[in-house]
């Protein structure tokens, strides 16, 4: 059995991929009858599975070591040569689209993969490649300077993630102090950040106008496959969160100044959940894999299956440690039919957060990896963010294992994190709508925006005279504005999903789980709001979800008494 370690990587020829690709894509485009259509398909998916592996290989093992020089070579080198692949898989696409056959490809894969490669078709024109490439080396640039970050704390240099739990003492100086030092890092390179950011905007206005497309939001929505609604929907949905959910985060932030002893809760407090602490995990990072294992042992034989086959080849690198890449991420590798998880446990619940979350859609794709085509092994992001935070509470039951004496407090604040997270999210993608929308605003007047939308969905915030915070860059924190523009509405659309299911879960879990399983088995097969019918959810879009929803979990939350806690 091949462990990731020994997983092979070389550097492809370009040259001899393209050479090689146009004769697949002739065999395919001369086909004399279905089945040989659907032969030149297969043997075209095993050439860009190959290209996409050695791709994530690079990016996997780049990000857990930044000091590499060989796969930050590497990175580098597929920065260059991505725009490429794209016009490969492209060229593909729009082969696809006008088959003689593709009636009967249709009805044999369906029709969302023929509506993806409509999608992907227009997000992509030769004439944008040196564009593309660009935009590919200043998110990587971002990435870098993030993980660059070692800050001396207490006598010690740690990384943004190790710096994590301090934020979370007991001490009210030493969480200020904690996040003071984390802001200070940001502060340091504000400028630069500014910078990147001013040229990833402008640079991705060039691409959408030399497209055709007025600005980038549309462009944006395209790139992010959303086939089934649009920013319309996604606007009332915002409006949603204002109305039902700000006013009750707002109460919660107030129950939280009471429960920890502050007269008035600064952004500094807002990790702190509890006078007695925060749940952490009870023992290291092998010791909450020993209980992980048990745990998926015992959900499903589904998942007992799948975590043994992630622990048996090594599939996942989770602890923080210098010169790692920030965050937590899940991919998948093709050749090997492999999911991979990356995190950056640091001794707070947010490792168990991490683990499930992670595990979800390494669940997910692991369930639908056999679908036969790529499009399919994974749907678009917000489809895949319901499998991630479904997980997390699906496996809620376990969770002793993991906080023992402290499990109801992990529940407590699992549960209202999830609710308080939903503001912030929509914030964020309203962020990005204003930017592209005016992408001739100066950094300032980027900062000044984010400032005007805090006071609308983060109306308690209090920086306590931060300066870099209250300049507006909070928003400089957040990858996801960087690396891949409007995703980040998805985790707000998939935490309304995810509630359903932890709804579910209380009445009836087996019923629950049925229908997640049912949902990652699907895979990609269809279209976000098809999916959550498919799982027997409600459409966040739909008037009234996100109130139900909200009562229901604001009546658990008040059913505890959480000053006990």
């Amino acid at each position: 059995m091949q462990t990731f370690d020994n997983f092979n990587y070389e550097r492809p020829n370009l040259g001899k991929e393209k050479s090689a690709f146009t004769s697949l894509l002739n065999t395919f485009k001369t086909a004399s009858s279905i089945e040989e259509a659907n032969k030149a398909i297969n043997e075209i998916n095993e050439f860009r599975n190959h290209l996409s592996t050695l791709f994530n290989l690079v990016y996997i093992r780049s990000s857990i070591d930044t000091n590499d020089d060989f796969y930050q070579k590497e990175r580098d080198f597929f920065d260059d040569i991505d725009p490429e692949i794209k016009e490969i898989n492209t060229d593909f696409y729009k082969e696809l689209v006008k088959s003689p056959y593709r009636d009967d490809l249709e009805k044999q894969w369906g029709e969302q993969l023929f509506q993806i490669a409509d999608f992907e078709i227009k997000a992509f024109d030769p004439k944008v490649m040196k564009l593309l490439q660009k935009e590919n080396k200043l998110t990587s640039k971002y990435s870098k300077l993030v993980a660059s970050a070692e800050v001396e704390f207490e006598g010690k240099t740690l990384t943004l993630a190790q710096l994590s739990p301090f934020a979370q003492d007991k001490t009210r100086e030493v969480r200020k102090k904690a996040v003071e030092a984390s802001a200070g890092f940001f502060a340091q390179h504000a400028e630069e950040f500014d910078t990147i950011y001013d040229q990833l905007v402008k640079t991705r206005h060039e691409i959408a106008t030399t497209l055709g497309y007025k600005n980038f939001v549309e462009l944006g929505y395209i790139r992010m496959l959303r086939i089934d609604y649009d920013a319309g929907n996604v606007s009332i949905f915002r409006k949603q969160v204002r109305e039902s959910i700000v006013p009750l985060v707002t109460k919660l932030y107030e129950k939280q100044a009471v429960r920890i002893g502050v007269d008035s809760l600064k952004s500094y407090d807002e990790s702190f959940k509890f006078k007695t602490g925060n749940a952490i995990p009870k023992g290291t990072p092998e010791w909450i894999i020993e209980n992980g294992k048990k745990m998926y042992e015992e959900l499903s034989a589904e998942t007992n299956e799948f975590f043994h086959y992630m622990l048996d080849r090594k599939l996942m690198d989770l602890e923080a440690k210098k010169g790692k890449e920030a965050g937590g991420y899940c991919t998948f590798i093709d050749d090997y039919q492999s999911p991979f998880i990356f995190a950056n446990f640091n001794g707070t619940s947010g490792d168990i957060d991490v683990l499930t979350h992670e595990a979800g859609h390494a669940f997910q794709v692991y369930e639908s990896r056999n679908i036969g085509i790529p499009e399919y092994i994974w749907p678009t992001h917000e489809s895949a963010e319901i499998h991630s935070m479904s997980m997390e509470f699906f496996t809620w039951p376990w969770m002793e294992l993991f906080f023992k004496e402290d499990t109801e407090k992990y529940k407590y604040s699992h549960l209202a994190d999830g609710l308080q997270f939903l503001p912030y999210g929509v914030a964020v993608d309203e962020f990005q709508h204003l930017v592209y929308e005016n992408p001739e605003w100066s950094p300032d007047e980027r900062n000044q925006a984010w400032k005007k939308l805090e006071k609308i969905y983060l109306p308690h915030r209090d920086y306590d005279g931060n300066e870099y915070f209250e300049s507006g860059r909070f928003w400089q924190r957040q990858g996801h504005i960087y690396d891949v523009p409007f995703y980040y509405i998805d985790y707000t659309l998939a935490q309304i999903c995810a509630f359903q299911f932890w709804q579910r879960a209380q009445e009836n879990h087996q019923l629950a789980w049925n229908d997640y399983i049912k949902l990652c088995q699907l895979g990609g097969k269809k279209p976000f709001l098809s999916l959550v019918e498919s799982a027997n959810l409600q459409s966040p879009f739909k008037e009234g979800t996100v109130e139900s929803i909200v009562e229901t979990i604001e009546k658990w939350l008040d059913s505890v008494d959480d000053k006990s806690l």
